[in-house]
């Protein structure tokens, strides 16, 4: 039996759809009576207290949303959810400072990346779903945002590699419409099944 309760994480560059992906599996499962709980607003939050976001992530803005993360997950569960849905997988913080370094050109001292990558990967176990989102470059990102383009890129490239990498089991999801519905159709099968455990 999968322990609850069940976590769904969401990973991808900016304006890829992570968060109107889970708002539709939300509205889903609260259609069939589950309780679910959304985890959000990670980098705002951080720079909210201060610390950079972008192509300016620091290894420290990447720990406190990755144990912010950790922290909201787990806040979720306790108060019962049967589903938590986050709106930035752990491993999602990593591959934004990693594409931040690359954009600005430095590297980082080899037992810091060692630290927060095992930091990371320490809480990929509890993901029963890992989406996620591709960049389609064909669409246009809202104008409200000042996105640079490069840099959404390399973020791209870093989430793709760094599962890649480690070998992590997920489900890609593209701007297409079939590829939307098969993610939350898998999520559903997945939160249904359990509870009817």
């Amino acid at each position: 039996m999968t322990q609850k309760p069940i976590r769904i994480g969401v990973l991808g560059t900016h304006s890829t759809g992570k968060t109107t992906l889970l708002k539709r599996i939300e509205m889903e499962l609260r259609s069939h009576g589950v309780t679910v709980a959304r985890t959000s607003r990670l980098a705002k939050r951080a720079a909210g207290i201060g610390l950079p976001k972008m192509q300016h992530h620091t290894a420290m803005s990447t720990e406190w949303i990755v144990t912010q993360g950790i922290a909201d997950e787990i806040a979720a569960a306790a108060r019962g959810a049967e589903v938590v849905l986050a709106d930035r997988a752990c491993l999602d913080a990593l591959a934004y400072f990693q594409a931040a370094l690359e954009f600005r050109g430095e590297h980082l001292h080899r037992l810091e990346r060692e630290r927060l990558r095992l930091l990371t990967s320490t809480q990929l176990p509890k993901y029963h779903l890992l989406l996620a989102t591709v960049l389609d470059p064909d669409v246009p990102v809202d104008d409200s945002h000042d996105y640079d383009a490069r840099y959404r890129l390399l973020v791209d490239r870093h989430v793709h590699g760094l599962l890649a990498d480690d070998e992590i089991e997920h489900q890609r999801v593209t701007s297409a419409p079939d590829s939307q519905t098969r993610a939350i159709e898998r999520a559903l099968q997945l939160c249904l099944q359990e509870a009817a455990v």
